[in-house]
């Protein structure tokens, strides 16, 4: 794996849907151990391919790397190479470069759990804003290419079938939109073990309450549901499939694009409201 190609490393891990930290020497001024335009490639758990010279500064970006990969914005590093720096670490004396620390970010997959109507619109919106449809119903009839053309992948089958076969990662987004009360109970028993970065399930507040009451008494720890949001999608007023689909990609991107803020600041998740947390007593 270390002397593949490192740009086919991060084409491998973005079709994984893992994310990664690219560093490249972008300036160089005086004499350094390494050359302009060096690289390392920083996975998510830690481990890295490439060079830039080693000693203390590949050290500080490789630190810097695990912060990019957890806010994905990139990071400018500039480091000059002093003699003690040369002494300890048996770097040239006298250099300074620059390096240039980006994310790599696959495109991030939304998971729609139900194939119904607002799952066809759902499907559609979140295609043209640069998510990746996965759909998965119980019913082949409405789980088909035929309704979903725009999808990366279709799954006819149980859902607790399908499950171990979704490569869930912290780019995914997880909406459930099921047919029913006990199958959303079902998508969410296993969505809330999951570590998907958005959960989202439609239904009104009473709904929500009674299915995570259920799931309470089988012994799911009420701390779970707190990422979870729901009712899903913005506060827009929302009334049509094609409507409710609008909210529910406005959500997904902003917690898309603010990555490293608070869930509860980005969005109205089950127990940002206190009248509910009243009623969960």
């Amino acid at each position: 794996m270390e002397g593949m190609d490192l740009f086919e490393e991060v084409v491998r891990l973005r079709k994984l849907g893992q994310k990664c930290a690219l560093a490249t020497i972008v300036g160089v001024n005086g004499s350094i151990p390494s050359y302009e335009s060096a690289r390392i490639l920083v996975r998510e758990d830690g481990s890295m391919i490439g060079t830039i010279g080693g000693g203390c500064v590949e050290a500080e970006v490789w630190n810097a790397a695990r912060d990019v990969i957890a806010s994905e914005r990139p990071k400018r590093l500039s480091f000059t190479l002093g003699q003690d720096a040369a002494y300890d670490n048996g770097l040239i004396c006298g250099g300074q470069l620059e390096v240039f620390v980006e994310p790599v970010v696959p495109q991030p997959r939304a998971f729609i759990f139900g194939a119904g109507h607002i799952s066809k619109s759902l499907s559609k919106i979140a295609d043209i804003a640069g998510f990746e449809p996965v759909i998965i119903d119980d019913r082949e009839s409405f789980a088909s290419r035929e309704r979903f053309p725009e999808a990366s992948a279709i799954h006819a089958a149980e859902y607790e079938e399908v499950f171990p076969k979704l490569d869930v990662t912290t780019s995914s987004y997880l909406i459930i939109v099921t047919r029913g009360h006990r199958d959303d109970m079902r998508v969410l028993r296993w969505a809330v073990t999951t570590p998907a970065r958005y959960i989202a399930m439609i239904g009104s507040k009473r709904k929500v309450i009674a299915v995570v009451k259920e799931l309470e008494k089988e012994g799911i720890a009420r701390e779970a549901f707190e990422r979870v949001s729901a009712p899903m999608g913005l506060a827009i007023g929302a009334i049509t499939p094609e409507e409710i689909a609008v909210s529910v990609v406005a959500e997904m991107i902003a917690i898309r694009r603010q990555p490293d803020s608070d869930w509860r600041a980005l969005s109205k998740s089950l127990f940002s409201n206190e009248s509910l947390r009243a009623l969960l007593k």
